[in-house]
């Protein structure tokens, strides 16, 4: 099956704009309030954590939907349609569902891919299989899958005359030993702004109060604003861009990057880890492009996802640089580490022994990493997905340099010319501004 293609060219967009409107949901990616707002959670967020194998996202071609009032912004305007989309749209829905059977769940538009999207769970006793196979060969389905189930990258980690005034900076190895502290004499990644897709984000600890523009539950927007905090989300957000100098706790790579704290994800069984589904990070995903982010972490891990890796190779379009952490498999493979143009992030600590960097992959600091956790508190995280918050702070530290920095040249900047497995954060600084001497 062939997916629809996603637009990459301006004059294709304009005419997306004066076709649709402020419209719904994505609205935004396209710029027309231009304020780099962010869609609110939909009205089904009851149905985010749904799990089971009888669930798929079914979608179906986007015709048109409604333009906004005059005056109106676009987060009223998406309240108003409460995402219904066009009615072809909807109409084709209803005949697709009775057709194969399927009741909804949950369903949104992504306009920017042209598509309308439905969670749909299977009829009792239906093999999923046959099914999507089905669904795949009706000439009315664009995408047909599996709502898949995407892990955090971490595992349960023992233990626990500088710049900053921070006291435990000594502690933070990693960000000694990559050269960011040097790179930080250039620069602190301002105006970047840095989309963490994952667990709830603990805004109120000390070492983020100044750093979150703006956050998001796309899990359950219906449960106090303290519940879902996960360890994880923090301890990614603290490694990106913990405030520095400020006499507490830690220093992050990019200090002074704004983050876009967007919840995909929800405490699992397992100590420190989160589950995140299709539903979920398509809303997160679509939600760190309309607010502009420059680059997105996505410190997770999970089966390939068509409906997923369009939304990021848009991104891409749009100048975001997506970093991802490298599976448990040691193997660069599903979402969202085989997309093409994502930087993939591996534990320094697991490649230590090669005497050379690994193609696809960068190495950075991932085991016992000493980061945020929620309530205030500080402690010890290990994992990939540690590794993918370095890269994505040092993405952040170049793109303040360059903007229109692409995904292969923060590849290219950031492997070490030594050969050495890990990254080089100064050096990679030093390249781009072409400068030989200096501080970095």
């Amino acid at each position: 099956m062939t997916g629809p293609r996603v637009s990459t060219a301006w004059p294709r967009l304009a005419r997306l704009m004066r076709r649709w409107g402020a419209g719904v949901l994505a609205v935004a990616v396209l710029g027309l309030a231009g304020c780099g707002s962010i869609p609110p959670p939909l009205p089904a967020a009851a149905g985010a954590q749904a799990e089971g194998d009888d669930l798929i996202v079914v979608a179906v071609a986007e015709h048109h939907v409604v333009h906004a009032g005059v005056g109106a912004s676009a987060r009223a305007d998406y309240k108003r349609s409460t995402y219904a989309g066009s009615e072809e749209a909807r109409a084709e829905a209803r005949h697709v569902a009775a057709a194969h059977g399927l009741v909804e769940v949950a369903a949104w538009t992504i306009l920017p891919l042209e598509l309308r999207c439905m969670l749909y769970r299977l009829p009792p006793g239906a093999d999923r299989g046959a099914v999507l196979a089905a669904l795949q060969r009706d000439p009315r389905v664009r995408i047909a899958q599996a709502s898949n189930r995407f892990d955090t990258l971490a595992v349960p980690s023992a233990g626990a005359a500088l710049p900053y005034n921070d006291p435990y900076l000594g502690l933070q190895h990693g960000l000694l030993d990559t050269g960011a502290l040097l790179a930080q004499r250039v620069t602190m990644g301002e105006p970047v702004t840095v989309a963490v897709i994952d667990g709830a984000v603990d805004r109120r600890h000390p070492d983020l109060a100044e750093r979150v523009r703006t956050q998001a539950d796309y899990v359950g927007a219906s449960q106090p604003e303290s519940a879902g905090i996960d360890p994880h989300g923090t301890a990614v957000a603290g490694i990106i861009a913990a405030t520095a100098n400020n006499g507490q706790g830690i220093v992050g790579v990019a200090p002074r990057t704004k983050l876009l704290a967007l919840r995909a994800c929800w405490p699992s069984a397992s100590p420190g880890a989160a589950r995140c589904n299709t539903f979920t990070l398509a809303q997160a995903l679509v939600a760190a492009i309309s607010a502009g982010a420059d680059v997105i972490n996505l410190s997770l891990g999970g089966p390939r996802d068509p409906l997923l890796e369009q939304l990021v190779q848009y991104a891409t379009t749009r100048g975001a640089v997506t970093v991802a952490a490298l599976p448990a498999s040691g193997r660069i493979e599903g979402f969202p580490a085989a997309v093409q143009s994502v930087l993939v992030a591996a534990m320094a600590e697991d490649l230590a022994a090669r005497t050379s960097s690994v193609p696809g992959l960068l190495a950075a600091p991932g085991r016992d990493v000493l980061s945020l956790q929620p309530g205030g508190g500080y402690g010890y995280s290990s994992g990939s997905s540690m590794a993918a918050a370095h890269v994505s702070g040092a993405v952040a530290l170049l793109k303040s340099l360059d903007r229109r920095l692409k995904p292969a040249d923060a590849a290219r900047l950031l492997t070490p010319a030594t050969g050495a497995p890990r990254l080089d954060i100064c050096g990679a600084v030093r390249a781009l501004r072409q400068d030989a001497g200096g501080d970095c």
